[in-house]
């Protein structure tokens, strides 16, 4: 059973009677002219958490939707030392099941990042998860 809802929470790609085949993934292409130094990796929420997110985060980079999912360009390594909540799922290098994504959102400066910490946060808050962050190093000198 539990490997069943796992199965329902990760997007996938589909078949499509039309095509009879699966659909490949995709990279999240970056608009022209975005800086991208850091690497791409992508957030993604179902899309009934899409507008939620997206009128809540205090700033916001590239967001890419179609009817499932929403996707947020961070930096690349956004997911070190964090566990995303589900049913939110991290794609390292901005590799997503190729659902024809549409980019719904242009930020307004140079970069195509939204800041992950607050977009961790709020996927934990509605996903009711208690973020979880890792223990500094306790040091002790005399």
């Amino acid at each position: 059973m539990l490997k069943s809802m796992a199965s329902l929470l990760v997007p996938r790609a589909r078949r499509s009677p039309e095509h009879r085949r699966a659909l490949a993934g995709t990279r999240l292409a970056v608009p022209a002219g975005l800086r991208t130094e850091l690497g791409c990796d992508a957030v993604g929420v179902p899309a009934r958490f899409g507008f939620k997110v997206l009128s809540r985060l205090p700033a916001k980079g590239c967001v890419y939707a179609d009817s499932d999912w929403w996707w947020w360009l961070v930096p690349a390594g956004s997911d070190q030392d964090l566990t995303w909540p589900l049913p939110s799922c991290y794609a390292p290098g901005a590799e997503i099941p190729d659902r024809r994504p549409r980019l719904i959102h242009h930020p307004d400066g140079t970069w195509p990042y939204t800041p992950p910490i607050p977009l961790y946060l709020l996927a934990c808050q509605l996903t009711g998860t208690t973020p979880v962050w890792p223990a500094p190093p306790v040091r002790s000198a005399l």
